[in-house]
């Protein structure tokens, strides 16, 4: 199994943009899935972000355009770049990985996924 530990969170102005990281204890093999999601207080866990075999993305649609997920296989790092930061998306944001289905898609149900960090937090001011 891997271990996901997150970091970057921290408080923003709305407008304003931040990097998280998500490092991780193995090899994460191209072959993995990683996603980011997110919690905010009283909600459930909603997907971000997620990224595949060949970097295939995909994004909710609350964040195309404000975000970009990408990942260094050699650093064993997740990387989620947020900008235009707005209030609602301040959460908890967690990194998550799952070795990847044979058709490629890039998943970004909570359920599709193995291996979770323990989270960090992204609170944004108006």
């Amino acid at each position: 199994q891997v271990q996901l530990v997150e970091s970057g969170g921290g408080s923003v102005q709305a407008g304003g943009s931040l990097r998280l990281s998500c490092a991780a204890s193995g090899r994460i093999y191209s072959g993995y899935c990683m996603a980011w999601f997110r919690q905010a207080p009283g909600n459930e866990f909603v997907g971000v972000a997620g990224i595949g075999r060949d970097d295939r993305t995909t994004y909710a649609d609350f964040v195309k355009g404000r975000a970009t997920i990408s990942r260094d296989n050699d650093k064993n790092t997740l990387y989620l770049d947020v900008n235009s930061l707005k209030p609602d998306y301040t959460a908890m944001y967690y990194c998550a990985a799952t070795l990847c289905r044979l058709n490629g898609n890039v998943p970004l149900g909570v359920d599709a996924y193995t291996s979770w960090g323990q989270g960090t937090q992204v609170t944004v001011s108006s």
